[in-house]
């Protein structure tokens, strides 16, 4: 059986590759496959393992309960993005399914606006733990995770998105193999 710390580490390099995907490779340009959806879909089910590597504790318990929520609402998230995708090249049917889901608040809200943010503040919440001993690697998950985000929605800018997401996951990667780190130092 594969052990959760290695499960969270090949969840951190799926995630990253989907971000590749979205920052670098024009999305309708994935024909028969959409590669990444699917790497951003296994990722984030992937990175439910961290909450079993972390600390037990109150943070911890709260946390996982937030990333949970993260993840369920990534899943919903890639379903939708599966079906806008196999639209392919009608442009008016997948913009009746993007009417149809933002006059749909029960859909837009958990699985596209606030849900998938719940991810990156779970994870975040786990990296809390370790502020006062890897502080660096804290700070690169904390500020990371909205910079995903912001970059995003607000920014529109993919290279800046993908940079963020390397922040974050690496923040992530450390605080993961911290005794080891520390073992090389």
């Amino acid at each position: 059986m594969i052990k959760p710390k290695t499960l969270c580490a090949i969840g951190l390099v799926f995630f990253v590759t989907s971000y590749v995907f979205f920052a670098l490779i024009s999305l309708n340009t994935q024909k028969y496959i959409d590669l990444a959806h699917w790497f951003n879909l296994i990722g984030a089910v992937l990175l439910f393992s961290f909450n079993n590597v972390f600390p037990k504790n109150k943070i911890n318990t709260g946390a996982s309960v937030i990333t949970t929520l993260g993840i369920i609402a990534h899943i919903g998230l890639c379903t939708i993005d599966f079906i806008m995708w196999s639209f392919g090249n009608d442009a008016i049917g997948s913009e009746k399914l993007r009417e149809q889901i933002s006059n749909t608040p029960l859909i837009l809200y958990p699985f596209i606006i606030v849900g998938p943010s719940l991810l990156f503040i779970g994870l975040a919440a786990h990296a809390l733990n370790f502020i006062k001993t890897n502080p660096i690697s804290t700070l690169m998950v904390v500020i990371g995770g909205p910079f995903v985000g912001l970059s995003y929605f607000i920014w529109n800018n993919g290279f800046l998105m993908l940079i963020s997401c390397m922040v974050f996951t690496s923040g992530l990667a450390l605080l993961l193999f911290r005794e080891e780190v520390k073992r090389w130092q």
